[in-house]
């Protein structure tokens, strides 16, 4: 189903905010979801818009996420902050650790925030963005469910686990890159599946271990990860230091965690935050070219302006939608 709906970004984020605080979310939790929900559509990321809202209510539903969860902030060591998500959503706990984060990284030259016993089902270049804001350079990851095979392998074992980095620019946007070790997003491949359309060879593999071009046989089976053996080691990496480092879960047992519920995944988060230089604002000033599959719709600032003008166009589908997985994005640009 390919047809567009226009809304207004408030409508977007009124839509988000309704459908989480009806379903029983506090009111917190609630606006960092409807935030995060809003800047996808902004950025013409469907996949991580609107189409997100079902998968927030699923995952209430379930009875998993605690809906009025009040994150705790501690420090592991001077440079490191620890949150616990009490199982709620990792959104309110970034918000309520971010400030920390900043003083120590200013305080010390470098910080770590680790985020443990959450749920996590957005895009990870919003967070980023919060530290380039501060004027830091910031890098985040997380592992997610068990739904992707290693490089010659025919059954998941990482998730798609996100890398998200971002660089402030002064007098520009930051260069900001989001994207899955896993070669698409899987709520790409889930809204291919929506839209009975085939998905390119080299996404994943069917239940028998086959490469496949049906979406929902991919489902089914495995995804793969970008760049063969570098994109294993990298979310083998991730698994490690957004999991295992931090005492957390990693993607295999977030999925045994599910038990087949469809919750989001319960899983760990790491961000990472370091000062800027005036010289350093000056680099990265250029436009990449091409993106491949791990592109989720490149959104430019310009672009983000004229949808706060004209609204969005989200699927109608999104209506209907039901993901999880993890962004794919990668923009910057060299205008004030």
């Amino acid at each position: 189903m390919n047809d567009l709906i226009n809304l207004s970004l408030d409508q977007v984020h009124a839509l988000a905010l309704r459908a989480a605080t009806v379903n029983g979310m506090g009111e917190d939790h609630a606006r960092a979801i409807a935030d995060t929900i809003t800047r996808g559509q902004r950025d013409e990321c469907h996949s991580h818009g609107l189409y997100r809202v079902l998968v927030c209510v699923h995952s209430l539903r379930s009875g998993k996420v605690d809906p009025q969860a009040q994150p705790r902030v501690s420090r592991l060591a001077p440079a490191i902050v620890r949150v616990d998500a009490q199982r709620g959503y990792s959104l309110l706990a970034l918000q309520t650790g971010l400030p920390l984060l900043v003083e120590q990284a200013r305080e010390l030259g470098v910080a770590a925030l680790v985020i443990r016993n959450c749920f996590h089902f957005s895009a990870l270049w919003p967070e980023v963005e919060a530290i380039a804001a501060e004027g830091l350079v910031g890098l985040a990851m997380t592992p997610s469910h068990a739904w992707v095979a290693p490089e010659g392998g025919r059954q998941g074992v990482f998730g798609t686990n996100p890398l998200a980095f971002a660089w402030p620019r002064e007098g520009r946007e930051p260069f900001v890159f989001d994207f899955a070790t896993s070669a698409i997003a899987r709520g790409d491949i889930e809204l291919h599946a929506r839209q009975g359309k085939p998905i390119p060879l080299g996404w994943g593999l069917d239940a028998e271990g086959r490469p496949s071009t049906d979406a929902r046989a991919v489902l089914e089976g495995a995804m793969q990860t970008f760049g063969g053996h570098k994109g294993s080691a990298l979310a083998a990496m991730i698994e490690l230091m957004a999991g295992a480092l931090i005492g957390d879960l990693t993607s295999a047992e977030s999925l045994a965690f599910d038990g087949g519920a469809g919750a989001t995944p319960l899983r760990s988060m790491a961000s990472c935050c370091w000062p800027s230089t005036r010289r350093a604002f000056s680099a990265a000033s250029w436009r990449p070219a091409g993106s491949g599959p791990r592109r989720c719709s490149p959104p430019s600032p310009t672009r983000a302006r004229g949808c706060r003008r004209s609204g969005v166009s989200p699927p109608a589908s999104a209506a209907n939608a039901k993901a999880s997985g993890s962004a794919g994005r990668y923009w910057t640009t060299s205008s004030a």
